[in-house]
């Protein structure tokens, strides 16, 4: 088999082996199957699939072992009149986790609503959308250290979340080593009906409400699903345009807001866990510097086969018969255009396996 079967991008080679992981137990018996010792260079030998929304992986394939993380369990902690601990595995998909939770008249997670991909990706990126972001609402994770060959917890305050990375994103780049498997996550969330406040102007402007006000849970998380299909952004087997991996540039933050345009969007950097605006950080939009360099929606490279989506210029698409080489042209050319006319570097959002920009 390719790996594009397992990926939202439908791309990527044939893999060396591919395990199957459906239980916590399978899980940690592939990965004492496959230790990683202080010594090792890397653990290039081996690749954690969940749903596969956020990886771009070589049209040769990856030449190591694959496991695919599948396990299953959801545990719901009613720990007082108000709040709620919801433990998830790995495996579970994330959108149907967001539903479940609202389901049960638990609020938090409604603006994550219609994110393709599994709960155990959640941490490692610091998934956001429309305002919120998991590393609110994360209590904790369980981990397998590949390298102690045992379970830890690790707190949020450990994971250290940031803009689109935490603790285990940067370590894992740093070494390229994947040393914590992620085993389940647990959510503080809410007992009540009503949302979080909105924070984000687009999804407050479609619900008719001003920053800061509440909605029923149940209909932010159905405006926002609305929303994130306007942009192809939820998965639909036949439009191209949700053959991507969503967003494929993380907005950039910049430390002198005086190197933007004049015009260019500015938004505050918040501090996930203290909610404080961090000073000195600017965030602008990546959308709108690919748009001001020249790149419109559909823009493509070569042949045609790779493109920006036709509805939103974030997303890299493949358009039915691109190759993994068709969209790492595309970005190149996109960062290229982009540093060129504003001197800012965009970075890709994907885990890129075994290629690179």
């Amino acid at each position: 088999m390719r790996l594009a079967e397992l990926t939202t991008f439908h791309l990527g080679g044939p893999p060396q082996s591919l395990t199957p992981a459906r239980t916590r137990g399978e899980l940690i018996e592939f990965c004492r199957a496959h230790p990683l010792g202080l010594s090792t260079p890397s653990d290039t030998d081996v690749l954690f699939i969940g749903g596969g929304s956020n990886l771009l992986i070589s049209d040769a394939g990856f030449d190591g072992h694959v496991c695919l993380v599948a396990t299953t369990g959801v545990v719901v902690e009613e720990t007082s009149e108000t709040e709620a601990i919801v433990t998830v595995e790995a495996g579970e998909n994330w959108d149907e986790i967001v539903a479940l939770t609202l389901a049960r008249g638990l609020s938090g997670l409604e603006a994550l609503s219609g994110i393709p991909g599994s709960v155990g990706a959640t941490p490692i990126q610091n998934v956001g959308a429309y305002g919120t972001e998991v590393g609110e609402l994360i209590i904790s994770i369980e981990v397998y250290d590949r390298i102690a060959g045992q379970v830890r917890t690790l707190t949020a305050a450990e994971l250290e979340f940031g803009y689109r990375t935490s603790a285990l994103k940067r370590a894992q780049q740093t070494s390229g080593m994947t040393q914590y498997l992620v085993l389940s996550v647990s959510f503080g969330l809410r007992r009540d009906a009503q949302s979080l406040p909105v924070r984000y102007a687009q999804l407050a402007s479609a619900l008719d409400l001003e920053i800061g006000q509440t909605a029923p849970a149940s209909l932010v998380r159905d405006t926002v699903i609305a929303l994130r299909k306007s942009k192809g952004m939820v998965l639909e087997e036949a439009d191209h345009d949700t053959w991507s991996a969503g967003s494929f540039f993380t907005n950039p933050i910049v430390s002198d807001a005086d190197v933007l345009p004049v015009e260019a969007p500015r938004y505050p950097v918040i501090d996930p866990l203290s909610g404080a605006t961090i000073e000195g950080k600017t965030k602008t939009s990546a959308a709108w510097l690919i748009e001001h360099a020249g790149f419109s929606k559909g823009h493509s490279v070569g042949e045609g086969r790779a493109s920006l989506s036709t509805k939103h210029t974030l997303a890299l698409t493949n358009r039915g018969r691109a190759s993994t080489e068709d969209v790492l042209e595309l970005a190149r050319t996109i960062v290229a255009g982009v540093e060129d006319k504003y001197a800012i570097t965009l970075e890709p959002e994907p885990t890129l396996i075994a290629c690179s920009l």
